[in-house]
């Protein structure tokens, strides 16, 4: 059962599997939110824990960083320890001038441009989209906490150092953000009928320049994270 980026046991994943980037970040959330975690995987240091939250079986586990990488996590949470639902919780630039530092923001759509989708041969261009239940309940959960949670398309890109300076131009088609992995998660989704969702906090502006510490982005983001816990809990 296991695969050679995770050496986890058959039932060792809740059906619902929160997703950082960063393996701290998952410690983090595991430690601090789930009752009762266990260590269910550290290949590679990618450490998934699983536990409960308010009596609901959850999972969190680090998704590495890019597309490459969620897609191979994603895949095999999908379909080697049939998983049911992925939310990704991570950072993403600002390129909308109406965020702020520390909103959050769900991932209706996604554009990018990365070469993902080419492997399903398909004869044109798809549109990943969040799955409406999740987008759904998140939305609710962060109305019922009073938090005004923006709706919209992100971008995912392949790179995070653009040497072309492109990002902003996405700005003009109410791109509200650039990330770097939920193309990837959305596509690998769809592919196996499987439920996803991105939930981001900005963590820095590519307009205004601001941006969190390295130890911020880690240590913080507490709004997203119990949004994502909240959806999880009442899936």
């Amino acid at each position: 059962m296991s695969t050679p980026h995770n050496s986890a046991a058959p039932g060792d994943f809740a059906k619902t599997v929160l997703m950082p980037g960063d393996p701290l970040r998952a410690k983090l959330i595991a430690e601090t939110y789930l009752t009762e975690p266990r260590l269910v995987n550290n290949v590679r240091g990618v450490q998934g824990y699983t536990g409960a939250y308010h009596g609901a079986p959850v999972s969190v586990m680090a998704s590495g960083m890019g597309m490459p990488s969620m897609g191979i996590y994603s895949y095999e949470l999908f379909s080697v320890y049939n998983v049911e639902n992925i939310i990704r919780i991570g950072s993403a630039g600002a390129i909308s001038s109406r965020l702020r530092l520390r909103d959050v923001v769900a991932a209706q759509g996604v554009c990018t441009d990365s070469n993902f989708a080419h492997q399903y041969g398909l004869p044109g261009t798809f549109s990943p989209l969040a799955d409406f239940h999740l987008l759904e309940t998140a939305v609710k959960t962060a109305r019922d906490r009073g938090i005004e949670m923006p709706v919209g398309n992100l971008l995912s890109s392949d790179v995070f150092y653009d040497a072309a300076d492109s990002n902003l131009k996405w700005q003009r088609m109410g791109v509200l953000a650039v990330e770097m992995e939920t193309a990837a998660l959305y596509m690998t989704a769809a592919y196996l009928g499987r439920r996803a969702l991105t939930l981001c906090s900005i963590s820095d502006h590519l307009v205004t320049g601001e941006a969190l510490s390295a130890q911020d982005r880690q240590a913080t983001f507490s709004t997203m994270i119990e949004i994502a816990l909240e959806t999880a809990a009442a899936l």
